[in-house]
């Protein structure tokens, strides 16, 4: 029983799906300063893999990704009169542009 050799095809996602991934850029202080280092935060679908987000950024909005960071934040206890309940939980990811790329999140009108 041998090893199946893996192949070095690209991955072809369905383009109509991708557009689902990413739900919006997150403006938060942090966020607005990884901006000077080329870095974009977005909320993204919490069953959405690296791949898949790179994918779908490189697709939306023409650019080249270079990296990608991801987590999962936490649940944040909530209460409304005397019931308590939780916020819901989603996926961050912080995504690096290549040096000539830049996508623009407030445009000028």
């Amino acid at each position: 029983m041998g090893r199946k050799a893996m192949s070095n095809k690209p991955v072809q996602y369905d383009s109509r799906r991708l557009a689902d991934l990413v739900c919006r850029p997150l403006v938060t202080e942090k966020a607005t300063q990884l901006l000077e280092n080329n870095q974009y935060v977005f909320e993204v679908d919490r069953r959405a893999s690296k791949p898949e987000i790179k994918a779908a950024i490189q697709e939306l909005f023409q650019v080249k990704v270079v990296g990608i960071s991801t987590l999962n934040c936490p649940p944040k206890s909530r209460r409304v009169g005397r019931f308590m309940g939780f916020k819901p939980r989603y996926k961050r990811a912080i995504v690096r542009l290549a040096p000539e790329d830049e996508i623009i999140l407030f445009p000028d009108t």
